[in-house]
């Protein structure tokens, strides 16, 4: 018979799993959290971009080109994400168009902070 108050060698790691599992779990969702806000600020970006290409160039097409610009621009970009264009033509013979959205945290729409600027430029037409 064994000795009172002696825990066989087998049961003794019982549970020790669990506690493991219990410990990692909160740092696996810090690191997907981590992991899709890195991904909004890419998707930021490149909608900033994308939208003021599209304006510089519907801008540069049209005759008067700012509503255009706008129009295109605000098109690109979702309605969470609060875009706002702004369009004009130098002196150099080139149409511009800046695009400055707001970086959502964790979920479109909810939480905006940080301003993106994503610029273009297309020769004007004539």
């Amino acid at each position: 018979m064994r000795g009172s108050g002696r825990i066989p060698r087998g049961e003794r790691d019982r549970g020790q799993t669990v506690i493991e599992f219990v410990g990692v779990v909160p740092l696996i969702l810090l690191l997907l959290v981590a992991l899709w806000q890195c991904a909004l600020v890419g998707y930021t970006f490149v909608l900033a971009g994308n939208a003021a290409d599209e304006g510089a160039r519907a801008g540069a097409a049209a005759e008067g080109g700012d509503g255009a610009c706008r129009a295109a621009a605000l098109h690109e970009v979702p309605s969470s994400f609060e875009g706002v264009p702004d369009c004009h033509a130098d002196g150099t013979g080139m149409y511009r168009a800046t695009v400055t959205l707001k970086i959502p945290i964790l979920i479109p729409g909810v939480l905006n902070s940080y301003p993106v600027h994503g610029t273009a430029a297309h020769v004007k037409e004539r």
